[in-house]
């Protein structure tokens, strides 16, 4: 091997090629289909946790929801905090979004529309728990990042049709090329 070869392969060329073959392994083993899933699931486990703590049985929330609206949690709003409207419907709507939400997240049904619900809720929990922001932040990114890339082609709305082609062709990548 000649001394222009050596420094081919360690110089700043056979650092990007190596650079680029790490990455097109890495490319290879997260596929942005696999990658949308994984997030859809990660969104939809905190949510779906807590809404299952909130009821004892079919469309029977339990008491402790119940108390946690009317009581103990606030709004941090200018001039509060202030007391949930409504405590106990307050609570079925939270309980029943936190089960129907994640389901469809996983399902990949409805997806951008169930996503968008629960950065909602993620906003409406920030407002009753501000000091909660940077587990807060990360949900609301997720919700995002799905609301703006779609579910995948892992997911029920690609199988039947309502997701595909919204955004055109699609890049290398398997995403949609970023629009200026």
């Amino acid at each position: 091997m000649t001394n222009h070869e050596r420094n081919a392969s360690t110089g700043p060329r056979g650092i990007a090629a190596l650079a680029e073959r790490v990455n097109a392994a890495l490319r290879t083993s997260a596929t942005p289909s696999l990658t949308q899933l994984v997030l859809r699931c990660a969104l939809a486990v905190p949510f779906w946790r807590s809404g299952v703590n909130k009821w004892d049985g079919f469309l029977q929330l339990n008491d402790v929801a119940v108390l946690l609206f009317s009581s103990e949690l606030k709004l941090h709003l200018p001039g509060g905090p202030y007391n949930f409207p409504a405590p106990g419907l307050v609570a079925f709507a939270s309980g029943s979004a936190e089960i129907l939400l994640p389901i469809l997240l996983v399902l990949g049904l409805a997806t951008r529309l169930a996503a968008f619900g629960l950065l909602v809720m993620t906003l409406v929990i920030q407002l009753t728990v501000p000091d909660g922001w940077p587990l807060h932040i990360t949900w609301a990114a997720m919700a995002l990042g799905i609301m703006a890339w779609g579910p995948g082609r892992i997911a029920l709305d690609h199988w039947i049709g309502t997701d595909k082609g919204r955004w055109g062709p699609m890049g290398a990548d398997g995403f949609p090329p970023l629009r200026r």
